[in-house]
């Protein structure tokens, strides 16, 4: 009975020391930004592009670059509140090193080396390319400070044990393209990555995770009104050209208005460049049915 007890303790111990190891937050290497200057024009783009002000900007207000938070994400997990991520010393990130805002865009992981829990899309901004990291970082120094407090999510047990993403993320976090590029790399990076777009467009497991399987397959709307439409080419049939003025305009081939969040997207995707909108179409046209 002794000897069991003792074998009891030690893989006590072992399972402890393991879950601690699985769950512990994974940062970046610093030294991979050697030698990199950001370029705040260009950061302005990747900004766009990513959607940081449709997330964060403050609510009501006509000033889509005061970047103060309070955007509310409802989940069966609780209700997350975007931060406040302008330039202020205190409530905002101005406070940080370039290597803190890398570990929370790429990594998830806070300042104070804690778990950012994954309604911050760092899953998809893992794969974000270190120049283009480096330029959003300069660009955003140039933004209104705002003095507001970061409203705390509301978030029960055992989901507000942070430690626990953790072991989300070692189930579900890669820095893995999904679809293969093929000739267009640009597109998929601005879907994949910078514009997040899978964040709404597929549908996810009991845990929360996007189902990869169903890859921009459609899912439920957060807000519990409808659903968010399917992208595969079985379930739309726009062409590409409809896809990338849809982006431009927020007109759909049949002369219906974009609404809801999407609005914000097309503001952002008509800001880019006309190649970036055809790569994304292009992408989009080149995604596998769900029915193969």
């Amino acid at each position: 009975m002794r000897s069991f007890l003792k074998l009891l303790v030690l893989a006590a111990i072992v399972g402890a020391g393991i879950g601690l190891w699985v769950t512990a937050p994974n940062r970046v290497d610093a030294a991979r930004f050697d030698g990199l200057t950001g370029d705040a024009a260009r950061g302005e783009t990747v900004f766009t592009a990513a959607g940081c002000a449709s997330c964060h900007h403050a609510k009501g207000s006509e000033d889509k670059l005061l970047l103060t938070g309070g955007m509310e994400f409802v989940s069966d997990f609780g209700t997350f509140y975007a931060p406040n991520i302008s330039p202020h010393p205190e409530a905002g990130i101005g406070g940080w090193s370039f290597e803190d805002f890398a570990n929370a865009v790429t990594r998830g992981v806070s300042p104070e080396g804690q778990h950012y829990y994954p309604a911050f899309p760092y899953t998809a901004y893992t794969k974000m390319q270190d120049q283009d990291l480096s330029d959003l970082w300069a660009y955003m120094q140039t933004l209104d400070p705002s003095d507001v407090a970061s409203k705390p999510h509301d978030v029960g047990f055992p989901f507000n044990i942070r430690r626990s993403v953790g072991g989300w993320k070692f189930l579900f976090m890669s820095d893995d393209y999904v679809i293969e590029a093929a000739d267009n790399e640009r597109g998929r990076y601005l879907v994949e990555t910078l514009a997040h777009c899978a964040e709404c467009h597929t549908p996810r497991n009991p845990l929360g995770a996007l189902d990869k399987a169903r890859w921009m397959g459609g899912a439920p709307n957060p807000s519990g009104s409808g659903t968010i439409p399917a992208l595969t080419p079985d379930k739309l049939d726009w062409s590409a050209a409809d896809v990338a003025y849809y982006l431009e305009s927020g007109f759909t081939p049949s002369f219906d208005a974009v609404g809801g969040h999407m609005a914000e997207v097309v503001e952002n995707f008509a800001a880019l460049p006309a190649e970036d909108r055809e790569a994304v179409a292009a992408y989009i046209k080149a995604l596998p049915p769900l029915d193969e």
